[in-house]
């Protein structure tokens, strides 16, 4: 069975601890830093005893706080959603909290997505049984509203979720009419369908978006090309590189070299994580992939955080592997340029 994890699943928490998170034998599974830059403790499980299938979605606010949604299993061909926060690396996180079903009752309806608002509450997006796009939303003063039903046709592949630099949420999806977007009118509004999708030949499941600056999201996806590219809302596509191999990019903005930059990765057909960077929002600068470390299995994903430094860590998290894994790290080396040390696996040590 694929596992799927929808979001940056390698986070810095607020003390600058290092979090990453995957499905792991129907758990999610959490890696955590002993220290800030320091050694990592064994995973765990987190939000209980709960069973659940392996797919994951993984959000955090400004606050530092993962929010992580995933499908639990209810009856004979029956989900429904859960939803956990998780503070702390080393505490428990809260037990998941039932969602429900976007359609009531029934399977699985698709990768569901997180986005968290200026306020610290979650928006859980999830494709729905009639080819659109469901919500549920936390509330102001705690709690959840209702399902609600955010329209759409024909929503193919993962969903991709991102918080503006305003703090207000905005989710995107692919469908044969193009790129469906959602917008928040202001803070706590429900987000609403733009009434004409970008007219672009995106690739289902190849969509990532990232806040690139106060004004713009830029949304990163493959066409039928096999090229990536970059669009800004308000302007038109434009062809970034050829994508490095299938699936989405993992994005980040970073400062290289006194430069607002930002950094690509992706599983490479090769099998190698590569990674390219660029001067954010100039997509004219160009930029080409260099690949790194050892050869990874195809469902193998790779993640980009920043850690208590502010220095660039990259992982990769090898899937089948039992309740362990094969967490391996890099980070960026102390010299100009984009250059990264040895990949080495992560030996988690008792608590």
């Amino acid at each position: 069975m694929v596992r799927t994890v929808n979001g940056a699943w390698l986070i810095r928490g607020r003390d600058g601890r290092l979090s990453a998170y995957a499905p792991r034998d129907e758990a999610v599974w959490c890696w955590a830093q002993r220290t800030p830059g320091g050694s990592w403790i064994a995973p765990r499980t987190v939000g209980g005893d709960q069973r659940l299938h392996p797919v994951l979605a993984v959000g955090q606010g400004t606050d530092g706080y993962a929010h992580l949604v995933a499908w639990r299993p209810t009856g004979p061909q029956e989900a429904g959603l859960v939803h956990t926060t998780h503070f702390r690396p080393h505490l428990a996180a809260l037990d998941w909290n039932r969602l429900g079903h976007p359609n009531k009752a029934g399977a699985q309806t698709g990768v569901p997505a997180v986005a968290v608002d200026a306020e610290g509450r979650a928006h859980v997006f999830v494709p729905n049984a009639g080819g659109g796009v469901s919500m549920r939303g936390q509330k102001e003063r705690g709690g959840w509203g209702p399902w609600r039903d955010l329209k759409g046709r024909e929503v193919e592949g993962e969903l991709a979720a991102v918080t503006r630099l305003s703090g207000r949420v905005e989710l995107y999806a692919t469908s044969p009419a193009g790129i469906l977007r959602w917008t928040q009118a202001g803070p706590g509004h429900i987000p609403a369908l733009d009434d004409e999708p970008l007219k672009a030949s995106a690739r289902p499941g190849t969509l990532r978006a990232l806040a690139t600056s106060e004004e713009h999201v830029t949304v990163f996806f493959t066409d039928e090309s096999d090229t990536l590219c970059a669009w800004r809302p308000g302007t038109e596509p434009v062809a970034l590189l050829p994508c490095a191999g299938p699936g989405p990019v993992s994005a980040i903005r970073f400062t290289l070299d006194g430069v607002d930059c930002t950094l690509l990765a992706q599983r490479s057909r090769s099998g190698r994580a590569a990674f390219a960077a660029y001067p954010t929002e100039q997509e004219s600068a160009g930029a080409w992939w260099t690949e790194s470390g050892p050869q990874l299995p195809p469902d193998t994903q790779v993640s980009l955080s920043k850690d208590h430094q502010g220095d660039l860590v990259a992982a990769t998290l090898q899937p089948d592997k039992g309740t362990g894994g094969e967490l391996l790290m890099t980070r960026r080396k102390a010299e100009p340029g984009l250059a990264l040390e040895a990949w080495r696996p992560i030996v988690p040590k008792n608590a």
